[in-house]
């Protein structure tokens, strides 16, 4: 069997978090999604337009290691990473890795939200010509 056509991308990511609040505000005050959907108090669906972050409040507190590596945001340009990484820590965020220029012309660092989930905000050349953004 052949495999289908490439899929359109990763745009969807669902997080049990444990401080279900906190991670709202995270992603709505400081990353700058909005709410596309709340169904009830403990679910909440945001947007950055182009994509969909589920928040589920956990029933039960994890405290293992995290399975999920990292998310990535991806930025517009490597001014953006910078100025991200200022922004974030301007903010209180906990900041994880100083700002990285990849090999492949990528420029990227990392961070944690509330919940300690690691996110990556990345510029990253291929996609970002893809979004029509040239850096």
């Amino acid at each position: 069997m052949q495999r289908p056509k490439a899929t359109a991308g990763l745009r969807h990511v669902a997080l049990y978090v444990n401080q279900f609040e906190a991670c709202e505000r995270f992603y709505v005050d400081l990353v700058g999604m909005h709410v596309e959907w709340r169904p009830d108090n403990d679910n909440v669906y945001l947007t950055g337009g182009a994509d969909n972050l589920a928040l589920h409040r956990s029933q039960e507190r994890f405290s293992g290691p995290q399975r999920l590596d990292h998310i990535g945001f991806i930025l517009d340009s490597p001014d953006q990473v910078d100025a991200w990484h200022a922004y974030l820590t301007a903010n209180a965020v906990t900041v994880r890795t100083a700002v990285m220029q990849h090999r492949d012309g990528a420029r990227s660092f990392y961070c944690y939200d509330p919940d300690g989930n690691t996110l990556q905000f990345i510029f990253h050349p291929p996609l970002a010509a893809l979004a029509g953004h040239g850096g």
